[in-house]
């Protein structure tokens, strides 16, 4: 045997050894059978499935003005589930900026304040782009005793979309239905989950639009809420830029405060809680004060 072909022969197991290794980093990680300890997820299915949140990002219930009836709705129905009581699928829908994803996660926070261990609520955000993955995570929250709190985040869905039937299937009406300790809140800019223009379309130009309008639009009827989020008024923005200099301690004096929340709106072209709180940002800085 030629001495590059006794080479060749030597190498084949390291270098079969080396594509083995290559194709396992590229596969993606084995997706988890079950729930783990914590109390806040993202659901990531390339990376491994549920992926642990140490602290969620939220505000204090306290802190979101001008939403008061869609708080205690939102309170009094999370309660409810989270104390094994009936409860409905949610959909937080309207005007940006207005604190519907904030509601979500402070309501979950507000709910396991006084609870522990197995009793605390979990709170787990699905991705819009992975809803079609949605059975995948039903079937491994089926198999915990916890109860669970999925959430998506702008949830809207555009011409040739299918993915809106699988979740329609898992809120109801599929086979396996929805899990008894799983509960779905989504936020959306739309009330339908479709642009305008869209339903507008089919109306238009299907041979039965009622029926192409009603394919398309039937999921939010999966949700028993809904609660609607409308732009907020000069008072409604003002009682939120004072709710947060007080909460954080802002040294400004009260007219001052004022005047300079009303000239930051101004120049955002608009008032809702995003805007409050990114003066309030820019306000903190510039006064030198950490906001914890």
């Amino acid at each position: 045997m030629a001495e590059a072909d006794k080479h060749r022969v030597l190498d084949e197991p390291v270098l079969l050894a080396r594509i083995a290794d290559a194709l396992d980093r590229l596969a993606p990680p084995p997706i988890a059978s079950a729930l783990p300890g914590g109390d806040a997820f993202v659901w990531e299915p390339t990376q491994g499935g549920l992926v642990g949140v140490p602290q969620v990002a939220h505000v204090d219930l306290s802190l979101l003005k001008g939403v008061e009836s869609q708080r205690d709705t939102l309170l009094a129905n999370t309660r409810h589930f989270a104390e094994d009581l009936p409860a409905n699928n949610a959909l937080l829908w309207g005007a940006r900026g207005m604190g519907k994803s904030s509601l979500v996660k402070a309501v979950h926070e507000e709910i396991n304040r006084a609870r522990k261990g197995q009793d605390r609520l979990v709170l787990i955000e699905i991705h819009r782009e992975d809803i079609d993955t949605l059975p995948a995570l039903l079937r491994i929250l089926r198999t915990s005793k916890r109860r669970v709190l999925l959430f998506c985040d702008d949830l809207s869905f555009d011409k040739d979309d299918t993915s809106y039937k699988s979740l329609k299937a898992a809120l109801e009406g599929g086979i396996e239905g929805r899990p008894a300790n799983v509960l779905f809140y989504a936020t959306s800019n739309r009330r339908h989950l479709m642009p305008r223009d869209l339903v507008d379309n089919e109306r238009g130009t299907a041979i039965n639009p009622g029926e192409a309008v009603e394919e398309k639009v039937s999921l939010s009827d999966r949700f028993g809420l809904w609660l609607g989020f409308h732009h907020c008024g000069q008072d409604e923005y003002l009682a939120m830029v004072e709710g947060y200099a007080q909460f954080h301690q802002l040294k400004i004096a009260a007219d001052e405060l004022r005047k300079r929340a009303l000239a930051w709106s101004m120049g955002r072209g608009g008032r809702s809680g995003r805007v409050a709180w990114q003066f309030i940002q820019d306000l903190a800085g510039e006064l030198g004060q950490r906001l914890e």
